[in-house]
Parts: C-alpha cells; sequence; structure tokens
C-alpha cells in the first residue's frame, strides 16, 4: 500500500517491465504471484529457470565465440538505453549472460584467449563482458558456490555500468584524460551503484563488488580510499579481473600486453594493493600448463612446455620447434610467452 491508503498494484495486474521498475522504486524486495502466467502456461520462478531451463539451452550448439558475441552486441544495446536514461533489467541481463558464464567458467582456454576478440573502438563493451568471465572463472575456482559465481559475474559486468552517466566526449576521448576529466571518471563507480541499489536479484555483495572495484587494499584506490578490512571479497575479484582485462586489451591510448608478460607483472604489483590469495589464485589457474601445450614467444619462437615451476609458472621450461633447443624462460628475462598456440 502507497501513503495514500491505496494499492502501489492493484491485484489481478498482469506484472509488466514498468510495474516491476516501479515495485523497485518503491524498495519492494519481493511480491506474491498467480501460479500461472497470463497466457496460462505455469509459472515457474527465477531460479528453477537459471537451473532448468537456461541450461538444457546451453547445451547445444552456440559456440563459446557465438555467446560471448551476441553478449558483447547485447551489452552495447543496453548501454545506450542506460545513457537515454533507461533502468538497468537485470532478468533480460541474466537471460544473455547466465549462459555464457557457465561456459566461461569450464576451461581457461576461453579465459586467455579474450583479449583476441576486444578492439579499441569497443573496448568498453568488451571489457564488462570479459571482466564478467574472468571474475566469474576466478570466483569457482577460489571455490564460490555456483550462486555466488553468477553474482560476481553480474557484478563485474555492471561494475562500469555507471559510465553511461559520465559525459561521451569524455568517455570515448582519442587521447589522454585531463586531470579533471579523469575525476570524473572516477566517479563512476558511485553512478553504477546508485543504478543497482535497489535491484532484489542482486546480493548486497555484487552490490559491494560493484562500488569497490576499484579500491585497493592499501587506500590508494577510488571513489572512497577505503582499506582492506573495509572491502568485501567480490571487490577483489573484480579488481583483479578489471585490471588483467584493461592490461591485456587494445584500447584508444594503450597498445595491449601479452597475458602471461601481464601476469608477471600481477605477481610483482599485487603486495599491498591487491589481494595475495586472489591473484595467485588467478595466476595459478590461467598458467596450468599441461607438458607439451603449444606456445608462441614474444620473439616469434614456436615452441612446446615440457616442464613448469611452480614458484615461476609463467616462465617454463619450452623446447623450440625450429632447432629443438631447450630453454628455459626463468634465464631469458627479455623473452616471454606471448600465447598459446594449441
Amino acid at each position: 500500500m502507497g501513503k495514500t491508503n491505496r494499492p502501489i498494484i492493484p491485484k489481478h495486474t498482469v506484472l509488466k517491465e514498468l510495474h516491476i521498475h516501479v515495485l523497485q522504486r518503491f524498495l519492494v524486495d519481493f511480491v506474491d504471484v498467480s501460479p500461472k502466467l497470463s497466457d496460462g502456461e505455469p509459472y515457474v520462478p527465477e531460479e528453477k529457470i537459471q537451473m532448468d531451463v537456461i541450461h538444457e539451452n546451453n547445451q547445444a550448439k552456440d559456440s563459446f565465440a557465438d555467446l560471448y558475441l551476441k553478449a558483447v552486441k547485447e551489452y552495447k544495446k543496453w548501454f545506450s538505453n542506460w545513457q537515454a536514461g533507461s533502468p538497468i533489467n537485470i532478468q533480460t541481463i541474466r537471460n544473455t549472460i547466465v549462459p555464457l558464464l557457465e561456459a566461461g567458467v569450464e576451461s581457461n582456454n576461453h579465459i586467455v584467449k579474450l583479449h583476441h576478440y576486444s578492439t579499441k573502438d569497443e573496448y568498453l563493451y568488451h571489457h564488462s563482458v570479459s571482466s564478467a568471465l574472468i571474475a566469474s572463472f576466478l570466483a569457482k575456482k577460489m571455490n564460490l558456490e555456483r550462486g555466488e559465481w553468477i553474482q560476481v559475474g553480474l557484478a563485474a559486468l555492471l561494475s562500469d555500468c555507471g559510465m553511461a552517466k559520465i559525459d561521451p566526449k569524455i568517455l570515448f576521448k582519442q587521447g589522454s584524460l585531463t586531470e579533471a576529466e579523469y575525476d570524473e571518471v572516477k566517479q563512476h563507480p558511485k553512478h553504477s551503484y546508485r543504478m543497482v541499489e535497489s535491484i532484489p536479484a542482486l546480493s548486497k555483495g555484487a552490490k559491494l563488488g560493484i562500488l569497490q572495484h576499484h579500491e585497493r587494499l592499501d587506500g590508494s584506490g577510488y571513489p572512497f580510499a577505503l582499506k582492506s578490512e573495509k572491502l568485501h571479497i567480490f571487490s577483489g575479484i573484480i579488481a583483479v579481473s578489471d585490471m588483467y582485462h584493461a592490461m591485456t586489451s587494445e584500447r584508444l591510448y594503450r597498445a595491449k600486453q601479452s597475458p602471461f608478460k601481464v601476469l608477471e607483472e600481477m605477481m610483482k604489483a599485487q603486495f599491498g594493493r591487491f589481494n595475495h590469495e586472489i591473484v595467485q589464485t588467478f595466476i595459478t589457474h590461467m598458467t596450468n600448463f599441461s607438458t607439451g601445450t603449444k606456445v608462441k614467444l614474444s620473439n616469434n619462437d614456436l615452441g612446446e612446455v615440457v616442464f613448469i615451476e611452480s614458484s615461476q609458472p609463467t616462465r617454463p621450461m619450452v623446447r623450440l620447434q625450429q632447432n629443438e633447443e631447450i630453454i628455459h624462460l626463468k634465464n631469458h628475462l627479455d623473452v616471454y610467452i606471448e600465447e598459446v598456440v594449441g
């Protein structure tokens, strides 16, 4: 009931997106609904749909690349709608993203090749989808339950939705940002949080992850310069995922880097800023080479992995294809793995 003592939405109303938006604005978390839809079909609650129907649909024909490219295309539409002032439609997002997350968590092969998809002109859209994939993959490897790693993935996807509130001239600027422009961009976690705070389908942890994904353990992050004791674990997972994809992608003002070179830099830079357990878990699972893995090195040599030291997972021993010579990359610091080729 509203303050006028009249119902906000009368009984027997067929719920549409507008009604759901109204309920969310009145901070109504849930309502009792009929056991049947307006077309007479039985109503199946959302969680059962996610576990049964969507999962069954995902068994089939769409490849990972198909699912990924569809998600980027849809995200671009959603972002345009948010720029125009539309609210976030979480169910539409789940229907597109959850099957992709389910496919992505199965293998690090998908994750390690994400940087090939992104383009500098459409980086913003690829970054959100790829960060969602990386974050859910990492969350699962940290043994979070299915519901949690899906929430982490959704939070990573929506962590930059507040960019829709930033002046497009700044957002898509070709050159470096001025200090004032960068200060405006640094407000996007607050904008993102405001856009999701009344969505009941997102957990408290997911919302904190969105708000805090640019904070750092030592207080050097933004927008609040929070320190470790105030940061939710979801924000730490998204922070690592966000940084990794940003560094491996081509952007308007920065060239992309090899995933394995980025992982090395993360190993060096993790202390004091990023959660050690999260970074270590990510590196361990991203460098889980098997003997015989074919790789391309930064000097364009091709080879195969023959031995990995656990203490230096990004620098295994490699047998070169051209002359069968075995080199240990830890002794050749100017050479690194460019990518896995087989």
